[in-house]
């Protein structure tokens, strides 16, 4: 048996390769939308993908399971669990063949048996893998998003997320009931989950990429309490705000998210077309921080390159929007694109190259504050707005901040007139600059970016000497 682990650190996501060395068939799971590493991959150990099939309908990303079918040519599996209003609408389309708890899928001396885990997702299932040439013992579970390194898949989003109202407790109760009925399965059986730390999908994920299901029976919470009603509540509690874009993700993944195939070259534009770009859609500049910061164009949008990249743009971009990218090379551009595409945003109309921002005749830079002068701001008349999420602000915030999560500021600022002076910061300084480019691009004229953050105002306070 061959087995290979490909992650997304962005998406903080996991898809996998298994095939019979034997026989040369493979299955992939939970495919990314840009699976050609996994095809090189497959390639390059001689495996033909044949099977390709998901754990559930993912909220968090675009599943890349019907894009890679249809570049393969391999059999769709797709899970017909969940009741009538969670099955996949293209599956009948696609030619699918539909998974059922209980049935079996057979590569060469591989079997993976269907397990129906819902709770996470009505629908969900995992894949319980044994490699028969070595025994009959299973060896491990494809787990999705029902066990994880430390936590379990939050089962809220159908409520959260999607706004299907009185789902989350019910949801939890049959997370329960799943976890209960793994009792049947050995202590060595090792989990191999959809997810690593960062993930929005549950509140506590390990950073570990696997672990054994005793090692789960003995330090995972979800585990460790006996009594549903008790379960209920406490995996409901201190959930992280979903990002809107979740919501959507369901919706593509549900009815069918549209095969991109090859991609065309990616346009350089000049950057004086730039202002045509912003009126008619979003621009993103991924250059780190502190080079936004330095030197900008004016009602562009500050998105780093970096590993929370897709969050943030889910959470602030439109998919409806034509987006044009400003990076340092063709090479980060492309790369911003499939991180894009990878949540839905398919509309990259072109690059622009960002090395001569600095001398251009339009040119703007950050205004910087020091945040251990945040409290005679806001004596002062400015409001200071603090960006990071609801578990950050309850654990202490500056006084007199207001709270306003940085997925949501747009909203939350709408109505306040631009003239209004504004300061914002986050707990480092990374969303403190997203935020800063947010309500400038929305026409806020007197903007502070309090890079210290949150940390450097509490640094201060502890080192300050008692009156």
């Amino acid at each position: 048996m061959f087995v290979q682990r490909f992650y997304d650190d962005r998406l903080a996501q996991a898809a996998y390769l298994i095939g019979c060395q034997q026989t040369g068939e493979a299955i992939v799971i939970d495919a990314p939308r840009d699976a050609s590493a996994i095809l090189t991959a497959a390639d390059r150990e001689d495996l033909r993908i044949t099977r390709v099939t998901e754990t559930h309908i993912h909220a968090d990303f675009v599943s890349g399971s019907r894009e890679l079918a249809a570049a393969t040519g391999a059999t769709l599996l797709l899970s017909a669990e969940g009741g009538r209003d969670w099955q996949y609408a293209f599956a009948t389309s696609e030619g699918a063949t539909l998974l059922h708890d209980g049935d079996t899928i057979t590569l060469g001396g591989i079997r993976l048996d269907v397990r129906h885990t819902p709770g996470h997702t009505p629908e969900h299932i995992v894949f319980v893998v044994t490699d028969t040439a070595r025994g009959k013992e299973p060896v491990a579970m494809v787990s999705g998003d029902f066990i994880f390194v430390g936590d379990v898949g939050r089962p809220d989003l159908l409520e959260t997320a999607a706004k299907i109202q009185g789902t989350m407790v019910d949801s939890a109760r049959q997370l329960f009931r799943s976890l209960q009925a793994t009792v049947d399965l050995p202590d060595h059986l090792q989990i191999w989950p959809g997810h690593g730390a960062g993930s929005a999908c549950g509140k506590a994920l390990g950073a570990v990429p696997t672990s054994t299901l005793g090692y789960e029976r003995r330090t995972n919470w979800a585990f460790g309490i006996d009594d549903e009603d008790q379960f209920v509540a406490t995996v409901l509690v201190g959930q992280p705000t979903p990002p809107t874009y979740f919501a959507r993700m369901k919706q593509v993944n549900r009815d069918g998210p549209r095969i991109l195939g090859r991609r065309s070259v990616l346009p350089l534009m000049e950057m004086e077309s730039v202002h045509g770009a912003i009126t008619d859609g979003v621009v993103i500049d991924v250059r780190p921080g502190a080079e936004y910061r330095l030197a900008h164009l004016p009602g562009t949008q500050s998105l780093p390159l970096i590993r929370t990249f897709t969050t943030w743009a889910g959470w602030l971009l439109d998919a409806d929007q034509d987006v044009v990218v400003i990076a340092e090379s063709e090479a980060r551009a492309v790369e911003a694109q499939t991180a894009l595409a990878s949540i839905g945003i398919d509309r990259v109309t072109g690059w622009v190259d960002a090395t001569p921002i600095a001398g251009h005749v339009d040119v703007r830079s950050a205004s910087i504050g020091d945040v251990t002068t945040a409290e005679d701001m806001i004596t002062n008349g400015r409001t200071v707005i603090d960006l990071r999420e609801i578990g950050e602000w309850s654990g202490g915030h500056i006084p007199g901040a207001v709270h306003h999560p940085l997925g949501q500021i747009e909203e939350a600022r709408a109505d306040l007139p631009r003239e209004t002076p504004l300061a914002l910061h986050c707990q480092g300084g990374t969303r403190s600059g997203i935020g800063a480019s947010v309500v400038e691009r929305m026409g806020f004229t007197d903007v502070v970016d309090l890079t210290g953050g949150y940390r450097g105002w509490k640094a201060n306070q502890t080192a300050a000497p008692e009156a």
